[in-house]
């Protein structure tokens, strides 16, 4: 019986560290990022999304449609997908 007890008091302290540990370290807000996406002449957004850890954007640019998506947390440029008409 003391042997089960001690585990319990064991278990029990390890996951009062884990949650407290995740509390006192947990990421606080993130730096804001202003960031300036520049689109071709006569382009316009058709739709936004997310995905993930990932942001879409579906551009149409005169006759043909264009998918880019970028890191959401640094807002950099991932790839980049077209859709051309033949």
């Amino acid at each position: 019986m003391l042997i089960s007890a001690l585990t319990t008091v064991i278990a029990v302290g390890a996951v009062l560290v884990v949650i407290g540990y995740r509390v006192f370290k947990a990421e606080g807000s993130a730096a804001i990022i202003d960031v300036t996406a520049t689109l071709p002449k006569n382009a316009r957004i058709i739709s936004t999304a997310t995905a993930g850890d990932r942001i879409t954007v579906t551009i149409q640019i005169a006759d043909s449609v264009e998918i880019r998506t970028f890191d959401s947390r640094t807002l950099q440029a991932t790839g980049r997908l077209r859709f051309i008409s033949e």
